[in-house]
C-alpha cells in the first residue's frame, strides 16, 4: 500500500495523440465538424486512461479477504478485465477471490467501485437505465454510438435495467419511504386526489396461454372466441395535490406489472397517502376513478372512509353518449343535441344525475314498446347505461364537487397509463415478460421527479467494503483495505 502521487498526463500515450491532433489541426484546420468529433474522441481516450488508472486503486492485493462474513482466497492474480464507462471501454488488471469451498469468484475492485452487473461503471449504468426508460435497447445502444461512446450493446442496455430493477425491488418500501421523507408538501395544497386505472399490454406468458387455448379449440373443432388475447393489465396509480383554485401542483405516479388485485400498487398508494396526511391532515382526500368495480373495491378500504368518492366525469359522459346513441342512432342530430344538453346538466346542475337517469328511463320505456328485434337490442343497451348511472349515482354530484373546489376528472391517471405504459411498452412488435417492471419503475421515478434522488440509493447498493484478513501469531484480524498505488 502507498500514498497517491500527482497524475502526470504526459505519461499517457493518449495525451501525446491529443497534442499531435491539435498541432495538425492548427496547420490544416479542415471542417469544424471533423475537428469537434476528433477532439471528443481523443479526450474520451485520455479519459479512459485516467479511469483505468483510478479504477486500479480499488483493487485489493491480499491473500484472503472477507465479504459479507464469508472468507475468500485469491484465485487469480491481476487478470485483465474490460469495463464499460460513460466515455468508452476501460481495461484494468484486478484480483479475483473465491470461497475455499468453491463457487463463483468475487472481484473486490467491482465491489469497492460499485460497478453494476460486474461490467458498467455507476455513471454509465445510470445513463443506460435513464435512457432505457425512454427508448428500446437497440435505440439506447444507437444513441450512445451517435454520441461517440463505444461499449454498451443492445443486450447490455437490456440487461442493466433488470439488474437495477431487481435491486430496487429488494429495498423498494424502504427507499420509497426515504424519498417521501425528503419531499415537502406545497403550502398552497388544499386537495389530494388519488386515482387508479390500468392498461392492457402485450405479455409473453399471456400469449403462450392464448396459443395453448387456440390449439385446444382447434382439436375440439369449436369456434374460436373473439376478444384480445395475449395481453395483461398494467396497473397505474397517481397521487396529485391541487390548490384551492383547482390547479394541479404536483403528482406522484406509480406503474406496476400485472398483479392480482393490483396488490403492490394499492399498497404504494396507501403509503403515499398516509405519508402526506401525516403532515397535512387538513387536506381534502378525493378518490377519483372510472366506474370499474375493481377500482371501487379498493376505495372501499379504511383509508378512504372519509374521502369524497367521485366517478370521472369524462367516463360518465361516455356512458351518457352511448345511451343516447342507442336511442337516437349515431348520426341523428337530435341525439347529439340532447347529449350536449344532458352533459351540461350532469356537470353543472345540482342533482343533475337524477335528471339524466330520468331521461334515460323515459327513452328506455319508449324503446320497449317497439317490438322490432333491433329496437329490443337498443333498449337493452340503454338499460345498461341507465343502470350505470344508478349504480354510480352517489359519486356523481358534480355541481357540489366543483363548488368545493374538487377535481372531477381522472385525466391525470389516464395520462399516466399512456405515458408510463403505452408509449413505452406497446410499440410495434413488443412483447414483455419480467423486463416490464424495471422499465415501469424507472419511468415512475422519472415522471414523479424522483429519479435524481433515487439513483444514489441504487448506486450505494452496489458498493461493498471487503475486509482484508490478516493472520499473525495465530491470531486472525480484519482491517479495511487501503488503495493500491497507481502503476
Amino acid at each position: 500500500m502507498g500514498s497517491h502521487t500527482t497524475t502526470d498526463l504526459t505519461e499517457f500515450e493518449s495525451h501525446a495523440e491529443l497534442r499531435d491532433f491539435l498541432d495538425r489541426r492548427r496547420e490544416e484546420p479542415g471542417s469544424f465538424e471533423d475537428f469537434e468529433r476528433g477532439l471528443a474522441k481523443r479526450f474520451r481516450t485520455l479519459e479512459n486512461d485516467l479511469k483505468a488508472q483510478q479504477l486500479a486503486l480499488y483493487d485489493i492485493d491480499a491473500q484472503v479477504i472477507q465479504v459479507g462474513g464469508q472468507e475468500l482466497r485469491r484465485c487469480l492474480k491481476k487478470e485483465p478485465k474490460t469495463y464499460l464507462s460513460s466515455s468508452g471501454p476501460v481495461t484494468v488488471a484486478r484480483n479475483l477471490f473465491r470461497p475455499s469451498s468453491g463457487g463463483k469468484s468475487v472481484c473486490p475492485l467491482d465491489l469497492r467501485a460499485g460497478l453494476v452487473g460486474g461490467l458498467c461503471t455507476p455513471v454509465l449504468a445510470r445513463q443506460v437505465s435513464y435512457t432505457m426508460g425512454h427508448m428500446t435497447s437497440a435505440g439506447t445502444a444507437a444513441l450512445f454510438a451517435e454520441f461517440g461512446v463505444e461499449g454498451p450493446s443492445s443486450s447490455t442496455c437490456d440487461r442493466i435495467p433488470k439488474i437495477v430493477g431487481e435491486v430496487w425491488e429488494r429495498s423498494r418500501e424502504r427507499w420509497e419511504t426515504a424519498l417521501r421523507e425528503q419531499e415537502e408538501i406545497p403550502a398552497e395544497a388544499k386537495v389530494m386526489a388519488v386515482s387508479l386505472d390500468g392498461v392492457m399490454v402485450p405479455d409473453k406468458e399471456a400469449q403462450r396461454e392464448a396459443k395453448a387455448k387456440r390449439e385446444e379449440k382447434k382439436k375440439s373443432l369449436s369456434k374460436p372466441s373473439g376478444g384480445p388475447a395475449g395481453y395483461r393489465e398494467v396497473g397505474c396509480g397517481t397521487v396529485s395535490l391541487f390548490d384551492e383554485e383547482g390547479r394541479r401542483l404536483e403528482t406522484v405516479r406509480y406503474g406496476r406489472a400485472p398483479e392480482h388485485k393490483k396488490k403492490t400498487l394499492t399498497e404504494q398508494l396507501d403509503a403515499e397517502v398516509a405519508s402526506i396526511l401525516a403532515v397535512r391532515s387538513d387536506l381534502d382526500l378525493v378518490a377519483l376513478a372510472d366506474g370499474a368495480e375493481e377500482n371501487w373495491r379498493y376505495f372501499a378500504g379504511p383509508t378512504w372512509e372519509h374521502a369524497t368518492k367521485i366517478v370521472d366525469h369524462g367516463h360518465a359522459c361516455q356512458h351518457l353518449k352511448a345511451g343516447l346513441t342507442a336511442y337516437f342512432g349515431a348520426a341523428e342530430v337530435k341525439g347529439r343535441a340532447e347529449y350536449e344538453r344532458l352533459k351540461i346538466i350532469l356537470k353543472d346542475q345540482p342533482g343533475g344525475v337524477d335528471e339524466v337517469i330520468a331521461e334515460l328511463r323515459k327513452r328506455e320505456r319508449k324503446l320497449r314498446k317497439k317490438k322490432r328485434k333491433k329496437r329490443k337490442k337498443r333498449s337493452e343497451q340503454l338499460r345498461k347505461e341507465r343502470q350505470y348511472f344508478e349504480n354510480q349515482r352517489e359519486r356523481m354530484d358534480y355541481a357540489r364537487y366543483q363548488e368545493l373546489g374538487l377535481p372531477i376528472g381522472s385525466g391525470v391517471v389516464e395520462a399516466a397509463c399512456k405515458t408510463l405504459a403505452t408509449q413505452r411498452l406497446k410499440r410495434s412488435g413488443m412483447s414483455w415478460s419480467a423486463g416490464k417492471q424495471p422499465i415501469l419503475t424507472i419511468r415512475s421515478l422519472q415522471q414523479s421527479s424522483r429519479w435524481g434522488r433515487a439513483w444514489p440509493l441504487i448506486a450505494a447498493e452496489f458498493r461493498k467494503r471487503p475486509l482484508v484478513v490478516v493472520v499473525q501469531d495465530g491470531l486472525k484480524t480484519f482491517r479495511q483495505p487501503g488503495y493500491a498505488v497507481a502503476a
